[in-house]
């Protein structure tokens, strides 16, 4: 089940406005997924759509999206990377103008799109500032629940308990992305007591021994597992 609000304009001075306000654009009871800009390869989009079938653009994400055939269900964004050709191609309600420029299209779509879990795509391109931003808008949104893929990994913005059930030996990489402490079960180098945070200590390339249970004092950690982990992830945030 999907619904769709009005289309239209979503202006606001948004300066010290919590984004969230903003009513949601889709709500489903089914995953999403949320395409980028970014390359991505048609075979992992349409691997995402089996397990996330609502399609969702961010701006430039539609130009992908067509060229693969594919009609996303809504396209949220200021929209200055959409092409003329995807605009006349794409019915008038399924586009979603936000024009203020105090958030990303990321976080224009992730704030305003409510279901399970998103899966993201196209978004861990060759910009690192617009990687930075995402990691920024997952943290700081930590009630919507989404899982970026890249090539290799799949990261997202960690509750503050959760269970992984991975093997031995798999590889998790913990980041801070704000000054927190936590514990942990399962993991080869254990956080228990530790003090974290950007500028300071750090969890990349920990191991697991097994299933691994993590408990934070506050939202605000990065988790980035293998991308062949994203069944263990996506569990452990629903």
């Amino acid at each position: 089940m999907k619904v769709f609000s009005r289309p239209g304009l979503c202006s606001a001075a948004l300066i010290g406005i919590n984004i969230d306000m903003f009513p949601d654009i889709v709500q489903s009871l089914s995953p999403v997924t949320l395409l980028g800009g970014g390359e991505v390869a048609l075979a992992d989009l349409r691997a995402a759509l089996v397990q996330a079938p609502l399609l969702v653009a961010a701006d430039g994400g539609a130009n992908m999206a067509l060229s693969a055939g594919l009609m996303p269900d809504a396209v949220i964004g200021d929209l200055d990377s959409l092409t003329e050709t995807s605009r006349r191609a794409l019915p008038a309600e399924r586009l979603h103008l936000i024009p203020e420029q105090e958030s990303t299209d990321f976080e224009k779509c992730l704030t305003r799109i409510s279901a399970p879990y998103v899966l993201g795509l196209g978004f861990t391109g060759a910009r690192v500032d617009h990687l930075l931003a995402v990691w920024n808008a997952l943290v700081r949104h930590p009630g919507r629940r989404c899982l970026i893929l890249g090539r290799d990994d799949v990261a997202f913005a960690a509750p503050r308990a959760l269970r992984l059930d991975l093997t031995p030996g798999t590889r998790i990489s913990l980041f801070p992305m704000v000054p927190l402490a936590g514990s942990s079960r399962g993991l080869l180098w254990p956080i228990d007591g530790l003090e974290m945070s950007p500028g300071g200590r750090i969890g990349t390339s920990n191991q697991a021994t097994g299933p691994v249970d993590l408990a934070f004092d506050s939202e605000g950690m990065l988790v980035i597992l293998p991308r062949s982990d994203l069944p263990a992830a996506i569990a452990a945030l629903r």
